[in-house]
């Protein structure tokens, strides 16, 4: 009966500590990320892009970095119908 007991808290303590570890490293966010319109343009932020060979809407991280890299950088695969307006679905 004590040894059922004893596993039953060390398995308590062991999903206690995964969960709150968990939540300490992937913050809720509270307030809702600003939605880009695809037609409104894009605002300059000061941030300097370059070419390192990334091609896929996945890969980037904003929708100003999306069009630097379709604008200038080869082989980019981010504008499905060739209206110059890039990962119509991601952004």
């Amino acid at each position: 009966m004590y040894k059922k007991i004893v596993i039953l808290l060390i398995l308590a303590t062991a999903a206690y500590r995964f969960f709150s570890s968990y939540e300490s490293e992937a913050p809720i966010r509270k307030t809702p990320a600003k939605a880009v319109s695809e037609f409104s343009p894009a605002q300059p932020r000061n941030i300097v892009f370059k070419c390192d060979g990334r091609q896929h809407c996945s890969q980037m991280r904003s929708y100003e970095e999306a069009v630097f890299f379709l604008n200038n950088c080869p082989n980019t695969k981010m504008d499905g119908d060739n209206d110059g307006v890039p990962c119509e679905r991601q952004f």
